[in-house]
């Protein structure tokens, strides 16, 4: 049995962050992976989505050239040529960090899914290895909900819609979350009718209402046929058609259908039993404050762990678990909840929404500014969406902040760091910004702050 320093299931960004660390230190590490390498956001999802959005919004920009006083003619959209740019890029980071890995020295990778066997020891292809550290890095899949005839046809997950050849004729989505808005708007722009079918009473049913709203506003305005209260019963169908019968009678007929009703923990894919490593009801990897699983020398981090479904939290995972072997301090309850939605405009969200905020019983503060008051929006022709701003009346503390508008996903940042910081608004009222951008008119957004 060959003995490693570190063993690493799963090759998500949690583990380029550790390798990063772990390689310079001469450690014997070993990396399992039967899959992709990269993981889901390399391979089907921030790399390849985000490079889409890229090309929709070049497409509907292109577009409103008589808005902007040009001409471009008719727009054709060359699919083929969109995704040969989406498989470079995605493609290339998953053979960067591959090759990274055959190039250190004392990094051996496995091509092959992993197992335990025992509390240090994993099963990997025919070979059984034993590892000191452990880091646990296997993520998550889609989850498809229990509809009648749903395993008989071809539904596509979004690692399926991303490998579809053509643009759909008609696009029907079940899951009005992220990945179904983004999707929704993406094909929408390439030429695909849209339906999108969100069983719930509002899209994105994390968000406040108002966010929401106003996300389906403009999604609606580009065309898209949004159904809420819609639960589907069954579903039909071959490659060429597929039809959706809902719970009230309609029914919604469509080339392709997308299923994206949420994801499920890869642990049960590794045998936690045979380790002693215990999982929750939803089948997560339980762990302490520092990732750690509860037996010595292994640690659970990314989406496997329940603890966050973003890159940002698997990498942050990663450096916590660093910092701890170094005698730090860094803890997951340390983190702010902070993510964005890349629609077009996208939404940049950190901390608390409104309601979260209700539901604490603080005395809580809440302004909004609309794009369509804010110069720099007006000049770049882009006006849907708003600036809120949530804030504790006794603390003069940001509990959390939405900015759906052109460059909310960056803005976002911005508050991220105020909270973290534990800045008081009227210290970030005066604070000077560069004229004329988006984010310059954020401090005057806190000038309407007004009671829940």
């Amino acid at each position: 049995m060959k003995n490693f320093q570190h063993i690493i299931l799963g090759t998500g960004q949690a583990t380029g962050t550790l390798l990063g660390k772990l390689i310079p230190t001469g450690d014997s590490i070993a990396v399992i992976e039967g899959n992709k390498v990269g993981g889901s956001c390399v391979n089907y999802g921030c790399t390849p989505t985000k490079t889409l959005v890229a090309s929709a919004r070049a497409i509907h920009m292109a577009r409103r050239g008589d808005f902007y006083g040009f001409d471009a003619g008719e727009i054709t959209v060359d699919f083929k040529r969109v995704r040969e740019r989406m498989n470079k890029i995605r493609n290339g980071s998953s053979k960067g960090l591959e090759g990274w890995m055959n190039g250190a020295d004392n990094v051996t990778l496995y091509k092959e899914w992993g197992a335990f066997t025992g509390q240090k020891t994993i099963q990997v292809g025919d070979e059984e290895i034993n590892g000191e550290q452990i880091y646990i890095n296997t993520g998550t899949r889609p989850f498809a909900p229990p509809i009648d005839g749903l395993d008989d046809i071809p539904w596509l997950d979004s690692a399926g819609l991303l490998d579809v050849e053509q643009v759909p004729e008609h696009l029907v989505i079940l899951g009005g979350g992220y990945i179904g808005v983004e999707f929704s708007q993406v094909f929408r722009r390439f030429g695909s009718r849209v339906t999108l079918i969100q069983r719930g009473d509002q899209l994105m049913p994390r968000e406040d209402r108002d966010v929401a709203d106003a996300i389906r506003e403009f999604l609606e305005e580009e065309g898209i046929e949004i159904l809420l209260n819609a639960d589907a019963e069954s579903v039909a169908g071959d490659e060429k058609e597929i039809t959706i019968t809902l719970k009230d009678g309609k029914e919604i007929t469509g080339n392709k259908l997308l299923v994206a009703t949420g994801r499920r923990p890869n642990s049960d894919t590794i045998n936690p039993d045979a380790a002693g490593i215990k999982t929750d009801e939803r089948g997560f990897i339980s762990v302490d404050d520092y990732c750690r699983t509860g037996l010595e020398g292994v640690f659970a981090v990314g989406d496997v762990n329940g603890k966050g479904a973003f890159t940002h939290t698997s990498v942050n995972d990663a450096e916590i678990v660093l910092d701890y072997l170094n005698g730090g301090d860094r803890a997951i309850s340390q983190r702010t909840t902070i993510y964005g939605l890349f629609t077009d405009p996208p939404l940049g969200r950190v901390g608390m929404t409104e309601k979260e905020a209700v539901a604490t019983g603080k005395k809580v503060l809440n302004a909004t500014r609309p794009m369509s008051k804010i110069s720099r929006a007006k000049e770049m022709g882009e006006t849907n969406g708003f600036a809120k701003l949530l804030v504790d009346a006794e603390t003069d503390l940001i509990l959390g902040a939405s900015v759906l508008g052109p460059g909310g996903d960056e803005i976002i940042n911005m508050f991220a760091a105020i909270i973290h910081s534990n800045i008081p608004c009227r210290e970030y009222r005066k604070v000077v910004l560069v004229h004329p951008t988006i984010s310059e008119l954020m401090p005057w957004v806190l000038d309407g702050l007004e009671p829940v």
